[in-house]
Parts: C-alpha cells; sequence; structure tokens
C-alpha cells in the first residue's frame, strides 16, 4: 500500500478522538475553558446522557469577534506562545485541541460576548464546517451549546454506552469540577432537572456539604502542611468513612484534577494502620506547586502528573495524613438505629447570574447547612516536611499481659509530640452520647447528631485520668471485653487489642536491638527479577541490619543462609519477595520502616485468640498497656480494637427516647 498523507477532514477526526471520548470530555473541555475564562457562574445543561446536547454557559471574560473563527482552529491557544511556556503553565487548557476537537465530530454553536462590546457574536459550525457567523444581543460571557456528538462518525457513537451511563460520567466530573474551584458556582441541569449546585463561597465545608452531606461532613478532619517546597491544604476523613474503591480520594494540584501513583500510595500508606486492607479513604487534598517541578502534558486528558521531586511529595503528604490521625482519638461509634438519609436540596431552574451571587442568595442557600452542621473550630493541623510521622510509644508496662512486675506509664501529653497544637490545648469534645440533660438529669437529645467517632480531647477512654472511671463488666463470647465509661458502653476485641500491643512491643524492640540472625539449613535460593535485584542491591544494608544474610549465586538467583531470629520456621521465600514487592510501591528514598513492619506483623502470632478465656486481671492489663501505644485504635492488619455505643443510641433502641 502506498504510502500518503491523510486529508485535512479525517487528521481533525483521528485528533478529536484522541481528546474526545465520550460526551463527558465535551463538558470537561468547556467547563475547563470557562474556569480559564475567569468564570465565576457556571452552568451546564445536558440532554440525553449528552449525546443529544450539552450546553455550557458561563459569565467569563469571552471572545472577541475577530478571534472567534481563529479559537476554532487545531492548536489555536491564547495560554501559551512558546515551548518554554510550558514549564511555567497554570490554565487548565493549553494546547489549543478543545474547540478544535469537539466542532469536528459535533454541531457546535458559539455565543459570546466580551464586557464593553455593544453586541455579542454568534457563530454555528458543523463537522469543522463554518455554517454562520452574525451579531446578536446577549449578556457578558460564553454560551457554548454542543449537538448530536459524533454525529458524522458513525462508528464512534454506536460504542457509547447508554444515556443514563453517560449521564453518570458527566455527574462525576462536574462534581471533581466544583471540588477542584469551590469559589466557583456550578449548576448542573440534567433533562431539565437540577442535580447538582455549589455556592461559590469558597468555603470547603460547604462545598463537602452539598455534594456529600452532613454525615460525611462531620467525619473529616482539617489538614495543612506548608513547606518552601510544597503547600498542602484539605480534608481527610476519619477511618470510619472508608470506601470500597478509590473514587473518593480526590487530589488536586494547583486547581487540576490530578491522578498520581505517588499520591496515592502515600495516603493509603498513611491510613495503612487504621484501616483494613482493600478499603480506601475518603480524602481531599490541595495541593500547590511550582509549574516547573511537574510535567501536566503527558497524556492529552493532563490528568495524569509527573513530579520532579516523588520522594519529597510523598513524604510531605504522608507525614501530614499519618500525623493528623495520629492526634486523633480514632475510637469507632456503631449505631444501632439506622436513620434515613438526608434529602438533597433539588434547586429550581437557572436565575440570573446576578440573583444566584448576590449575598442574600447566598445567606438563604446556606441557612440549613449552618443551622445542622457543627463548624469545627480546632486549628487546622500544620507539619514540616519529615515530621509526620507519629511518636514513639511509650515503654510498656511490665505488669501487661506477658510482662513481669511494674505499672504503666502514663501517655505522653497531646502537644508535645508535635502533632497537637500545643501543650493544654487540645480540643474540647462534645458531650459523651450526644446529648444534654436537664437539672432532673432526663436526657434531651439535640436536633443534631454527634460524630460518629470521638476526638482528640484532654479525658478519653485511652488515658490515664480516662481509666480512672471504666467499669469492667466482664467478657462476652469469650472475645470480647465490656467497658462502662462516663455515657458509653465499650468493646475491647482481645485478640485485635492484643495483636497490636505485640505488634508496637515488637517494633520497639527490632528499633533498638542488635539483630540476632538465625541460620536456616539448607538455605532458600530465590530468583528475582531484574526490578527486584535492583531493589535488593538497593536495599541491601536495611535487610542486614535487620538480621538477612543474603550473597549471590549468579545470575538472578540469590541464596538466603540466614533470618531475623523472630522469623525462624515461616515460608521465607514468599515472605521476602513480598517484602520485595512492598518496597518496589514505596517513594520513600530512607529506609523504609516497612521491612520492620514486616516482621513486627509476623512474629505477633502469639497473640490470645478468640474464645481463649482471659481473667479479669488480665484483661484489665491488656488495656493499661493500650494507652501506651501510637495507635491502639486498630490491629496492624486494619481491624478496629474498640468501638463503642452511646447510652442515648441504647435509650432509642429501648424506646426510652424518640
Amino acid at each position: 500500500m502506498p504510502i500518503k498523507v491523510l486529508d485535512r477532514q479525517t487528521i481533525e477526526k483521528i485528533a478529536a478522538g484522541e481528546v474526545i471520548e465520550r460526551p463527558s470530555a465535551v463538558v470537561k473541555e468547556l467547563v475547563e475553558n470557562a474556569i480559564d475564562s475567569g468564570a465565576k457562574d457556571i452552568s451546564v445543561e445536558i440532554r440525553n446522557g449528552g449525546l443529544e446536547l450539552i450546553r455550557v454557559t458561563d459569565n467569563g471574560c469571552g471572545i472577541p469577534k475577530a478571534e472567534v473563527r481563529t479559537a476554532f482552529l487545531p492548536h489555536a491557544t491564547s495560554k501559551i506562545t512558546a515551548i518554554e511556556d510550558l514549564q511555567k503553565v497554570y490554565s487548565l487548557g493549553f494546547r489549543g485541541e478543545a474547540l478544535s476537537s469537539i466542532a469536528a465530530v459535533t454541531q457546535t454553536e458559539i455565543i459570546t460576548k466580551c464586557r464593553g462590546d455593544l453586541t455579542a457574536t454568534d457563530f454555528e459550525i458543523s463537522g469543522g464546517e463554518e455554517v454562520r457567523m452574525e451579531e446578536i444581543g446577549a449578556p457578558d460571557g460564553t454560551t457554548v451549546i454542543v449537538r448530536n456528538i459524533f454525529f458524522n462518525t458513525p462508528a464512534r457513537r454506536k460504542f457509547m454506552k447508554t444515556p443514563v451511563t453517560e449521564a453518570s460520567y458527566i455527574a462525576d466530573m462536574m462534581e471533581k469540577c466544583a471540588l477542584s474551584h469551590p469559589d466557583v458556582s456550578f449548576r448542573y441541569i440534567q433533562n431539565g432537572a437540577t442535580k447538582m449546585f455549589t455556592t461559590g463561597s469558597g468555603k470547603l465545608k460547604d462545598l463537602v456539604y452539598a455534594l456529600y452531606g452532613k454525615d460525611t461532613l462531620r467525619e473529616t478532619l482539617e489538614l495543612a502542611s506548608e513547606t518552601p517546597y510544597l503547600r498542602i491544604h484539605g480534608l481527610i476523613g476519619k477511618p470510619s468513612l472508608e470506601k470500597g474503591n478509590r473514587g473518593f480520594e480526590n487530589c488536586f494540584l494547583n486547581g487540576r484534577f490530578i491522578r498520581s501513583k505517588v499520591l496515592e500510595k502515600a495516603v493509603e500508606t498513611a491510613y495503612e494502620p487504621f484501616m483494613m486492607q482493600h478499603r480506601y479513604p475518603f480524602v481531599l487534598l490541595y495541593l500547590s506547586l511550582s509549574p516547573e517541578e511537574y510535567d501536566v502534558n503527558v497524556h492529552p486528558s493532563k490528568r495524569e502528573v509527573r513530579f520532579m521531586a516523588e520522594s519529597a511529595v510523598y513524604d510531605q503528604v504522608f507525614g501530614a495524613v499519618r500525623g493528623l490521625l495520629a492526634s486523633q482519638e480514632l475510637i469507632r461509634q456503631v449505631r444501632l438505629s439506622e436513620e434515613k438519609e438526608e434529602e438533597k436540596k433539588v434547586y429550581p431552574s437557572i436565575e440570573p447570574f446576578e440573583t444566584r451571587r448576590s449575598d442574600s442568595y447566598i445567606r438563604e442557600t446556606l441557612k440549613n447547612a449552618e443551622a445542622s452542621v457543627a463548624e469545627d473550630r480546632k486549628p487546622a493541623y500544620r507539619t514540616e516536611a519529615g515530621q509526620g510521622s507519629a511518636p514513639a510509644p511509650s515503654t510498656p508496662g511490665e505488669d501487661a499481659i506477658g510482662s513481669g512486675k511494674g505499672s504503666a506509664p502514663a501517655p505522653s501529653t497531646p502537644g508535645e509530640d508535635g502533632f497537637g497544637p500545643g501543650k493544654g490545648a487540645a480540643p474540647a469534645a462534645s458531650t459523651p452520647g450526644g446529648e444534654t440533660r436537664k437539672e432532673d438529669g432526663a436526657p434531651v437529645r439535640e436536633d443534631r447528631e454527634k460524630p460518629v467517632q470521638q476526638d482528640l480531647f484532654k479525658d478519653r477512654f485511652l488515658s490515664e485520668e480516662g481509666r480512672k472511671k471504666h467499669r469492667l463488666i466482664g467478657q462476652l463470647f469469650r472475645t470480647y471485653w465490656l467497658i462502662e465509661y462516663d455515657d458509653r458502653l465499650f468493646i475491647v476485641d482481645q485478640h485485635a487489642a492484643h495483636e497490636k500491643v505485640l505488634f508496637e512491643r515488637k517494633m520497639k524492640q527490632l528499633a533498638e536491638r542488635v539483630p540476632v540472625s538465625q541460620n536456616i539449613s539448607p538455605p532458600v535460593t530465590v530468583t528475582l527479577t531484574a526490578r527486584e535485584e535492583v531493589l535488593l542491591n538497593r536495599f541491601i544494608d536495611a535487610f542486614t541490619e535487620l538480621g538477612y544474610e543474603i550473597s549471590g549465586f549468579g545470575g538472578r538467583e540469590y541464596v538466603i543462609s540466614a533470618v531475623p531470629d523472630d522469623l525462624f520456621g515461616l515460608d521465607m521465600k514468599s515472605l521476602f519477595t513480598e517484602i520485595l514487592g512492598d518496597l518496589e510501591s514505596s517513594y520513600g528514598e530512607k529506609k523504609p520502616d516497612m521491612l520492620l513492619q514486616k516482621v513486627a506483623s509476623m512474629s505477633c502470632k502469639a497473640a490470645v485468640k478468640g474464645h481463649d478465656l482471659l481473667s479479669t486481671e488480665e484483661a484489665d492489663a491488656l488495656i493499661r498497656e493500650l494507652l501506651t501505644l501510637e495507635n491502639p485504635y486498630a490491629c496492624p492488619h486494619g481491624r478496629p480494637t474498640i468501638i463503642s455505643i452511646t447510652r442515648a443510641e441504647m435509650e432509642k433502641k429501648f424506646r426510652r427516647t424518640v
């Protein structure tokens, strides 16, 4: 077949196929253009999943009449002028592919007017060919109307999903746009019904309330971390706000929604001690970084980002998230009664921009939110790079399970470890049980619910002061211990709690002691991949410090002749390759603690099991040792060690209160 140059229409349709995958991609490109134009009000309306109609209206700067035709030419842009500008791009779009690609496979109309102009420009283009251009009357800003996507490429259109599915993609994308710019008011209309509305107040909590509801908002924590290199702020969910996929891990870089394996790994590793495997947290992280330190020009979607200093980004994100979680008391509260989900308000048809943006309108919109959501007045958590790790645990008392004589020391005061707000500055907690009381002692329920996890407070359950109020009731099912404390019932899983005690005790011993090796006969031979071999050579000193003796055996085969004495008798080959696999996904440049954690988790098999009968003294000693731990709220595998039930919840179940 002879080589020839493709015609212009074929080239445009191929280029459009790379940028415009489905209707949601059209909406994304048009909304990003609206944001770049300085718009503070953006309305998106779709019909039939966006396959029939997409209308995007904004109050931005508009396009001058003389530049309207040029805007639809391939690679026409006002964002950059030379290749050097790619190193300092702050705008969301810069390639000049959006309007050209959209017009190539749709019937497109644009109505645009700059501030100060007397008339607007109405320009229509179909399949890349101009249809008409005229002057009309219109308000400032731009409206783009896209009809019949892929009308001239039926092979592409037949692969579209159902209108309901395509609409769900658009709805998800609109949420990402709203989250990326809290200062912009977004309205999303589907088949005539308003599905989403944000006020553009600039307050992240207002935005989370509008998109996810009060139950999600009250389970979040404010986070802030700033260094000369990177500034981070946002909200992260408590471990109880766990999800089954990464759909709620949202990261934004300089106002752009991004996907990054570095950020995902940093966040999920930080949550690892607090959450079960294959569960994912709720995270809203906003990163501010010089454009010279990352590359967003990796993929046409501009969602994949490469960082120049991956380890620095990883360390700061991990430290900030882990430090904030470690500073909280994260005992999960169990709800005995199921409540109906709050119905989201459906907003009426579009009002003029001036009406929607008025102060009185915004105050009216937020009236219900302010009445039902308690503002968290705690200062934002801050950390410097490299200071985000949790404090080392105190030495366990020797009268705990498996120990000798002595007493457990009191845990360190919040604030002294660098994670709390400072000495004596721990914020006060709300009344346990989520209730107030009359003078006669009768409970009176408040209208709004209290958080389902206890925040950090001075006299908390796992503290020396709180322990004086413990009333140990007894053992349930020979597995759980029941403890009364104030207006709550706490339930301790003896196996998970003892496993965590042994884990942190072993971690401390491994960090302080001289390693002891145990020879194995015959030695274990492992064959590594090229990547695993590089990792082994990089971290060979760390393996040696733990007690491993590893030597080359020719090619990519290595011999393990000795292992840490704690691991003797385990499957050395699978454990070793598992550790290397964990190292491969680590972005830290320092000696990874995961080696210590892996050894410690493997060596805590001696924990008491469910159905093991413990005496009251042994259970009391176990709880006493929990006081000394860095993270006593979850076992090494992420299962909770303690849960609680409020007195108010139990009274509701027994119909003592309503």
